[in-house]
């Protein structure tokens, strides 16, 4: 009894401190300050959610000296010795495939765990991390590479997973709805409007990955990987930016109950022969008013999912900033303080479904094409015979004269993408079209 009761109050397990767990944080931006800010200040709060002390042990940043709101004992400008010192979990802030690569891998192999949001670097590279990941026991965690604070990773690899998921539609890039929806709501053109979120901060100095639609394609690899259990590289993802997308066409847009939007769009395509594929694309579409994601304006992010068990499902919210993103850093880092705390693990990658990528030409799609013509009697005649020698039906024609022209706007059904754009290209060629003023695709309707 007297020998129980000493293990009792000094020996057993049960009373025993539990071991922190040691982070190491790569990167002190506007995010990775915010990270650094909660750990510090809410350190008891976070014991207690994950189980056991989470400490920063260091923070890697080029240059130390710029940074005199941080601790100096945290800081260092050597990545590597921080990466190989006795740290549980690495959380890369910094962005960019390299160095990043390397030193997540580093980290990995070693069996320490990782929480990343680095969209570029998990859409390209997402194999070999997760492969050192299995290979030694740890963690990878990803929550914020896709929308910002918006819980939507975790749902479609645990929540969904008893489900099958048929498509993920949504608007995964603040800036570029920004401007489109501000281009909506003004009658402003692109190149205004673009300056305007500069302005505003809503666009970086250099607005290319955004505006040109490569931010959304490496998210849309990362979804699509997800929800259909198939390896995604951002390069398989068909791409297309808002540049082209004109005053005039949104006014097009709005003219016929319809929005524009830049929409990350991941799909099971069926084949005549029964046969599934993936497509992925990201480029601009109209969408109906009355459609879940038309009234998302601003910067802010959406995602629509539709799975065969649990229906239509909405995600709203956040989709970038620094305390944003921080949140769902956060969120997954005291997921792996648990798993490191109770000897778990969390999801691995899933990709045993090996789904082909369908290319964006024999991918369904459909067209809203705006054209001027000759008005004149048999104009439409010749308009239609174009689309039935490329097999494409008509859903709707709408014709307004102006004086000797006539503007001429036709919406098809569902077709491959290719036979769309080779009637756009003939449609183009007849004497009797005078401009083909805008082609763009329709989501959000049935075919």
């Amino acid at each position: 009894m007297a020998l129980s009761a000493e293990l009792g109050r000094s020996g057993d397990p049960a009373e025993a401190e539990p071991t922190p767990v040691r982070v190491a944080l790569l990167g002190c931006g506007t995010v990775g300050s915010e990270v650094a800010r909660l750990l510090t200040e809410e350190a008891a709060e976070f014991t207690a959610r994950a189980g056991a002390p989470v400490e920063l042990a260091g923070i890697a940043v080029r240059r130390p000296d710029k940074h005199p709101e941080l601790p100096a004992d945290l800081l260092t400008s050597d990545v590597e010795g921080l990466i190989a010192s006795d740290v549980d979990v690495v959380v890369e802030l910094v962005g960019g495939i390299e160095p990043a690569r390397s030193w997540l891998l580093t980290a990995l192999r070693s069996g320490k765990s990782v929480v990343t949001a680095n969209k570029a670097l998990l859409a390209d590279c997402s194999r070999e991390l997760s492969e050192a990941a299995d290979a030694s026991g740890a963690d990878l965690y990803y929550e914020a590479a896709v929308a910002g604070a918006i819980p939507l990773v975790r749902p479609l690899r645990e929540s969904l997973a008893g489900d099958r998921i048929t498509r993920v539609m949504g608007i995964v890039n603040g800036t570029t709805n920004y401007i489109l929806s501000a281009m909506d709501s003004t009658g402003a053109g692109y190149v205004d409007t673009l300056e305007e979120a500069s302005n505003l901060g809503y666009a970086e100095a250099d607005p290319t990955a955004d505006v040109d639609g490569y931010d959304a394609a490496s998210k849309a690899a990362i979804l699509a990987s997800l929800a259909f259990h198939t390896r995604i590289a951002a390069s398989d993802v068909y791409r297309e930016g808002i540049g082209s997308v004109s005053a005039a066409d949104v006014a097009a847009a709005k003219m016929i109950g319809r929005t524009v939007k830049l929409l990350a769009i991941c799909e099971r395509v069926v084949g005549p022969d029964g046969s599934e594929s993936v497509s992925v694309r990201v480029h601009p579409v109209m969408i109906p008013r009355s459609h879940q994601l038309a009234g998302v304006g601003g910067a802010f992010n959406a995602v629509y999912v539709e799975a065969d068990g649990a229906g239509e499902l909405m995600f709203f919210g956040q989709g970038a900033g620094g305390a944003p993103t921080a949140s769902a850093v956060l969120g997954d880092l005291v997921d792996v303080a648990r798993n490191r705390a109770g000897g778990g693990r969390g999801p691995r990658e899933s990709a045993h479904a090996g789904l082909g990528v369908r290319p964006m030409g024999e991918t369904p799609t459909r067209y809203h094409i705006s054209l001027q013509v000759a008005d004149r009697p048999g104009v439409l005649a010749q308009v239609s015979q174009v689309f039935a020698k490329h097999d494409v039906s008509i859903a709707a024609v709408r014709q307004r004269d102006k004086h000797s022209t006539a503007s001429l706007v036709v919406v098809t059904h569902a077709a491959p993408d290719a036979a769309l754009r080779a009637t756009v290209d003939d449609i183009g060629e007849l004497d009797v079209v005078h401009e083909v003023v805008s082609v763009m695709r329709v989501e959000g309707e049935d075919s």
